[in-house]
């Protein structure tokens, strides 16, 4: 398994801010993410979750609870740990 990315505070502080979202939701969702799993991503995670905060709310909240399935573009290994990562939180 690849060994966690090296991330500095300011990093994390800085995707925090941009994880927030315009529906309640998915900022629960990301959040308790990141509280749980932000310490253990692999640099293929971090990007993975950086594409996925590119897509809208809804699209974003669909998939997040499992009601959809990422475009083409977004189906890597590392997408799709982080996607399910995302859905367990």
């Amino acid at each position: 398994m690849p060994a966690p990315a090296t991330v500095d505070a300011a990093a994390l502080r800085r995707l925090r801010w941009r994880a927030r979202r315009g529906l309640l939701e998915n900022d629960i969702i990301i959040t308790r993410f990141l509280d749980r799993h932000a310490e253990t991503l692999t640099d293929a995670d971090w990007q993975a979750l950086q594409d996925l905060l590119e897509l809208d709310d809804n699209p974003l909240l669909e998939m997040l609870l499992g009601h959809a399935e990422p475009p083409e573009a977004l189906r890597s290994d590392a997408h799709r740990r982080v996607l399910q990562r995302l859905r367990e939180a």
